[in-house]
């Protein structure tokens, strides 16, 4: 049943977060450069970089949330319900870390 319902709502899906990486596309390389600064870093400096990194991964997590929440809010609960879970999906799927958000 499960792919039944990420197939209703994987074009969509796509489509958001396509956007969502184009829209944001400045953020998502800033938070990419600063894992790499955090990753790089020396152990004087990682605490620093690893707060500038959290403070991007929760921008974009929070971006996300509200970009399925604002669709989410059209439909009726328990086709919301199965949206957010096909678009949480695929988020962590497509972002990895960066989507962390959505699964608090």
């Amino acid at each position: 049943m499960r792919i039944r319902r990420d197939r209703r709502f994987r074009e969509l899906v796509e489509r958001q977060l396509d956007l969502f990486a184009t829209d944001e596309a400045s953020l998502l390389a800033e938070a990419e450069a600063a894992d790499r600064a955090w990753t790089n870093a020396d152990r004087e400096e990682a605490e620093e970089r690893y707060g500038d990194y959290q403070l991007l991964v929760d921008a974009i997590g929070e971006a996300l949330y509200d970009l399925r929440e604002a669709y989410a809010a059209t439909l009726e609960e328990r086709t919301a319900d199965e949206y957010r879970a096909a678009f949480d999906r695929a988020a962590r799927k497509r972002f990895g870390r960066l989507a962390s958000f959505l699964a608090e």
